[in-house]
């Protein structure tokens, strides 16, 4: 269910069905080297005025709503305040309401108290989805995330001691030749330390308009061949350590979809990939085939 959005709209697979509310435009960062999600959209934080207009608006064509997905680009970093609003104005309107969820980064994260987070929890706030990207530092850096590994820990584990639900995403590819190794022990640790309930594997994609797509264009950039993205992942689920996971790599971008719940099925899905990697059919010399947009 989509209405009263303006493109380019991104939301995360899982919230298909989901009512989803554009209560910002774009991103209020937007300078990572690898993103072009939001590169054309100037970012509007839009007025609660307008937020209670949208709802209001919604709320007469659907009062069975359940699940809604707070968009653009790290709703977290609006001020508690203001989510509050927004979440009570929802409830109000939308009385089969059972869970909001939104994109967040580690640093709105733990801009909020324990105080604060809980209140949102108890408000219907659901998941939070967070790219970590990598857990190496080097590799942040180099993609100008702006956000500390240590940062992007402690908001995860806080966030989920506060009974929120965290979906972490890494991007496979994103240390390139050179980093590959330090990107997946370090990914891996980072992983194990926060002990997402829900996992997501995405491959990084050369994105026209970005910096990172010039870079890979002029060869300072050099991509892992399809082969080498499957060796990347199979080290990374080797050295994950979790709990309690819901591991998924079923987006496009991937080549191999995997779906499956960690530790139970990890032996399971090393086996799986040990035998692509022997079968011959990977591309040793290239990235292989890719979409066109991640």
């Amino acid at each position: 269910m989509q209405s009263l959005l303006n493109n380019p709209l991104f939301r995360p697979p899982a919230e298909a069905d989901s009512l989803i509310l554009q209560i910002d435009e774009g991103c209020p960062y937007n300078r990572c080297t690898f993103c072009g999600m939001y590169r054309e959209t100037h970012f509007r934080k839009k007025s609660f005025e307008e937020i209670r207009m949208i709802i209001e608006q919604e709320s007469v064509y659907d009062q069975g709503v359940k699940r809604v997905f707070l968009a653009d680009g790290d709703v977290m970093r609006r001020s508690y305040e203001d989510l509050q609003l927004i979440l009570v104005e929802l409830a109000q309107h939308l009385p089969m309401l059972a869970r909001v969820n939104v994109y967040a980064t580690g640093n709105s994260i733990i801009a909020k108290t324990d105080a604060q987070l809980r209140s949102l929890r108890s408000l219907k706030l659901s998941t939070l989805y967070m790219g970590l990207e990598s857990g190496d530092e080097a590799t942040l850096r180099n993609i100008e995330k702006a956000e500390t590994v240590k940062v992007m820990i402690e908001a995860c584990r806080r966030a989920q001691e506060c009974r929120l639900k965290m979906s972490v995403m890494f991007l496979l590819g994103i240390g390139g030749v050179t980093r590959w190794q330090n990107h997946a022990d370090a990914t891996a640790f980072a992983l194990n330390n926060m002990q997402p309930r829900l996992l997501s594997a995405l491959r990084f994609v050369p994105v026209p308009g970005t910096e990172l797509f010039e870079d890979v264009k002029a060869g300072r950039f050099p991509q892992l061949t399809e082969y080498d993205i499957v060796q990347e992942l199979r080290t990374i689920v080797s050295l994950l350590d979790l709990n309690n996971t819901v591991f998924r790599a079923n987006h496009a971008s991937n080549v191999v979809p995997i779906e499956a719940r960690l530790p139970r099925d990890k032996s399971k899905l090393l086996a799986n990939l040990d035998e692509m990697m022997a079968s011959g059919a990977l591309d040793r010399y290239s990235p292989g085939a890719m979409p066109l947009w991640l």
